[in-house]
């Protein structure tokens, strides 16, 4: 009976101590150590950020005073409003007209690039150099080329006896001219990921399938394409999230007109916040957005079961 209690009671206080000293040495202790700082970035940059924004999203908060709750108002007002469905689309069509380019143009220029002939780093360098450009100076640059009077593009169409149009003023050309600034300005991140696929194919397959007649447009369909889908997979990821949070492009080029013709999501939400002061409907945005990428980004991550190869 006695012995019974004694099994029933709580471990002493010595035994507790010795786990913790013993899991302070312990190779778990050193594996939380080292993700901790990401956990603590994680959780301070993403995580409370994001939660925060859902709760703005539910206040009409206008910066000053407090927040004052109302719910899914933002959510309703945005159902109606007309110039929200506009702002969608013209992201839809940017991102639609951006990630084709930005993925077959990345690709060709690997193509090209990969092979070790004298002269090819210093072309590879200079196409990624504008990865590392400030987008604000590299959208300065080519707002002044696509100027209507004095633009270097219209200049050169005007020596060959061609006028130039108004590019940036023009409805039809303005999403077209920074769908083409951007994919330039990013090209070359793609390309240098693609580079790296490129150089892992095995070239014994290409020898064999050289015995076997196969002419080059069949080598790069079923040897070079399937061997780098991973690569394509990720670049795509990376490419349409990223078409999807323009920004600065639109700020400095076209200021989201003429019209509303390149205002895009993230241009909404920065002027409903900041130059409105409706921060609630632009945290209501802000989700939207969030909401829509995360919906691209599974479809992407389900679709790659059927054409993606090679996974490691």
């Amino acid at each position: 009976m006695e012995a019974k209690v004694n099994a029933d009671r709580p471990l002493p206080l010595k035994v507790n101590v010795k786990k913790r000293r013993k899991f302070i040495g312990s190779e778990s202790f050193y594996g939380y150590l080292f993700v901790s700082p990401m956990m603590v970035g994680f959780i301070l940059v993403m995580l409370f950020p994001l939660v925060y924004s859902i709760y703005m999203s539910l206040t009409d908060w206008q910066l000053l005073g407090d927040p004052n709750f109302i719910g899914t108002a933002n959510y309703q007002q945005l159902i109606k409003d007309p110039e929200f469905f506009i702002v969608l689309k013209n992201t839809f069509l940017f991102s639609a007209g951006l990630v084709p380019i930005n993925i077959i143009l990345a690709l060709w220029l690997a193509m090209l690039l990969q092979r070790n002939l004298p002269g090819m780093g210093i072309f590879r360098t200079a196409i990624f150099i504008p990865v590392m450009t400030s987008i604000v100076v590299w959208s300065i640059i080519w707002k002044y080329m696509f100027g209507t009077d004095e633009g270097f593009i219209n200049q050169i169409l005007g020596a060959i006896g061609m006028e130039g149009p108004a590019w940036l003023y023009n409805p039809r050309l303005a999403m077209g001219a920074v769908i083409f600034v951007s994919a330039l300005k990013n090209v070359g991140l793609n390309m240098i990921l693609f580079l790296a696929a490129l150089q892992q194919v095995d070239k014994n397959l290409y020898e064999a399938s050289y015995l076997d007649g196969a002419n080059k447009w069949r080598r790069f369909w079923h040897i070079t394409m399937p061997m780098i889908t991973p690569t394509v997979f990720l670049t795509i990821i990376l490419t349409v999230i990223g078409s999807m949070k323009v920004f600065g492009q639109i700020y400095v080029m076209t200021n989201g007109g003429p019209g509303n013709h390149t205002k895009v999501l993230v241009y909404y939400i920065w002027e409903n916040a900041f130059k409105l002061f409706e921060f609630g409907y632009a945290s209501a945005i802000a989700i939207i957005l969030f909401v829509i990428i995360l919906i691209f980004t599974l479809i992407q991550w389900w679709a790659r079961k059927r054409w993606v190869f090679h996974e490691q």
